[in-house]
Formats: C-alpha cells, sequence, structure tokens
C-alpha cells in the first residue's frame, strides 16, 4: 500500500493540489510509513488532510490532532457534531500551530440525506443540520468544508451561503466504497 500510494502521489501530484488519506488507509501504517509518504506529498507541492473525521471532546481532539500534525497532515478533517465549542477549540488549536481544519457539512453517500438533511430546532429557529454546520464552519474560521459531489445543488448552497468565506472540497466523484483486501497486516490492495 505504501509503495503504491507514493507511486500515485509521484504519477498524480502535476493535476493535485491536495490528498485526502481515509481513516482505513491509516490504521495499518506506521507513524514513520505516515510521516514518509507526507514528506513525500509535500515533495511534490502537495497539502495532506487526515479524512479522520474527528469528533470528540477538546482535549481528545487536541492531542489526536497534535499526533496527526507530527506526523506530517497539514490539516484535519472533523465531524461538527461535536458541538460548536469543541471545534472552535479544535480551529484555534489548529490555526495556531499553522494547521488546518476543514469541517464536514455533508457527506457524500446516498444515506447522508438521512441525517445531514434532518431539521433541527434551536432555541429560537428551525433549520437544516448541514445548514447549522455550514453556519458553524463559517462562523469559527474553519479552513473549508466537505461537501459531497454527489449533492451538487447542497455544494451550490454552500458556495453561494458562505460567500468565499471556505473552500469547498467535494469528494465522491466516481466509484464510491472501494473495496480493499487485506493480504497481511501490513498489505492492503484495491
Amino acid at each position: 500500500m505504501e509503495s503504491r500510494t507514493i507511486r500515485n502521489i509521484k504519477t498524480l501530484s502535476p493535476y493535485l493540489c491536495a490528498i485526502k488519506f481515509n481513516f482505513h488507509f491509516l490504521l495499518p501504517l506506521g507513524q514513520r510509513q505516515i510521516a514518509k509518504i507526507n514528506k513525500i506529498a509535500h515533495d511534490h507541492h502537495l497539502q495532506t488532510m487526515a479524512d479522520i473525521k474527528l469528533n470528540d471532546i477538546g482535549n481528545t481532539n487536541s492531542v489526536t490532532a497534535e499526533t496527526l500534525w507530527g506526523m506530517g497532515f497539514d490539516s484535519v478533517i472533523a465531524n461538527p457534531i461535536m458541538g460548536p465549542g469543541n471545534l472552535e477549540k479544535l480551529i484555534l488549536h489548529a490555526h495556531k500551530n499553522g494547521n488546518g481544519v476543514i469541517s464536514l457539512c455533508h457527506m457524500s453517500s446516498p444515506e447522508a440525506q438521512m441525517t445531514y438533511e434532518l431539521p433541527v430546532q434551536l432555541k429560537s429557529k428551525k433549520t437544516i443540520l448541514y445548514h447549522l454546520f455550514l453556519e458553524w464552519a463559517t462562523s469559527l474560521g474553519a479552513d473549508g468544508i466537505i461537501v459531497g459531489a454527489t449533492f451538487p445543488d447542497i455544494v451550490s448552497f454552500c458556495k453561494k451561503k458562505s460567500r468565499g468565506k471556505l473552500g469547498i472540497y467535494s469528494p465522491g466523484i466516481g466509484t464510491q466504497g472501494v473495496t480493499y483486501k487485506r493480504q497481511s497486516s501490513q498489505d492492503l490492495t484495491i
């Protein structure tokens, strides 16, 4: 997996600005392997994102983020379901250290409609969950949002509502849910 990833970085780097490494990709790798992959990506002028959808209390988020940044990641993808207070702490911590936070707004899977489009009642207003996530990302200074490319109307809505304050990253073009076959504890193949 490591050699294939490095080969892909070298081949595709002229066409990319960043690479998003999913949680299931990172789990079987060691810290040295991850740091090596991040260094090669940086050598090819690419930013790297840890797509772990971080979602916990402030201290856990900080420790996790520090570990990821120590391995060379430029940013972390966070799930704002943790609440605005914890999201803000993570963003402030990231910015203090020269790193970024990309906040999940709406996922690309078809099932995302069942959750991210839920109506929610706040104290005095009714809204849609992903609208709330967009509002938090914008007001708290996130470095960008994730909105699945499989929902182009929502991508357009978020672009209009954020008024250029946020980068929008839209995964989900093409095949969703690639199946990986584990050959050993150190090898994963597509």
